[in-house]
């Protein structure tokens, strides 16, 4: 029979990184615990886009003048 040392690391762990970690690191979350839901943006792909149609006029504009 082996005689092991005090070993403080995750046993379940199989990587050498993984098995330096705290175990409350590994540990699995209930789904939907901790996460916060954002606000939902919509807008953003027209903003984005009259954004690069300013940009695109400006720098077409400077080019011609």
């Amino acid at each position: 029979m082996r005689n092991r040392p005090l070993v403080l690391t995750t046993e379940s762990a199989r990587h050498p990184f993984r098995q330096r970690l705290p175990a409350h690191v590994l540990r699995l979350m209930p789904e939907g615990a901790g996460r916060r839901k954002r606000p939902v943006d919509d807008d953003s792909d027209w903003k984005l886009f009259a954004l690069s149609f300013c940009a695109f006029f400006w720098a077409f504009y400077g080019f011609i003048f």
